[in-house]
């Protein structure tokens, strides 16, 4: 089971197509905190056309094929935006929160209070409120 889950599973880490492509092409890069790893084509882009001048860059996720698991600087590495691979010590202004995935469809997903997944009432409609009616 476990092989055809690695060969035809694709939401979870990548396909065998990916690894082996991975093996062959592919140039170790670096890992985030999340433990994705990334890498890039090795050698040089020999192919012609518009921005084919450069080496191609992917993700091999580390566990669910998650895209907002990727944090900002690797997303930026990854869309050829930065040049530079992004290191693990740079350093973060005081305002700015750390990265986490999207949590939507999780038990950890924001309910605001009135949800029908979370406990609570719903407030009551106010007086500025008035229902559509069609015009009969």
């Amino acid at each position: 089971m476990r092989l055809i889950s690695f060969i035809f599973d694709w939401w979870n880490r990548a396909t065998f197509g990916t690894f082996l492509f991975t093996w062959r092409k592919g140039e170790f890069v670096g890992q985030d905190q999340f433990g994705n790893k990334y890498y890039q084509e090795r050698g040089r882009a020999d192919r012609r056309g518009p921005h084919w001048d450069r080496r191609r860059r992917w993700v091999i996720y580390a566990g669910l094929a998650e895209a907002s698991s990727v944090p900002p600087a690797w997303n930026s590495w990854l869309q050829h935006n930065a040049t530079e691979v992004p290191k693990v010590e740079d350093p973060h202004h005081t305002w700015e929160k750390s990265h986490i995935p999207n949590l939507t469809g999780t038990n950890a997903a924001y309910r605001p209070s009135g949800s029908l997944l979370e406990a609570g009432q719903r407030p009551p409609a106010t007086g500025d409120y008035e229902a559509w009616r069609p015009d009969a």
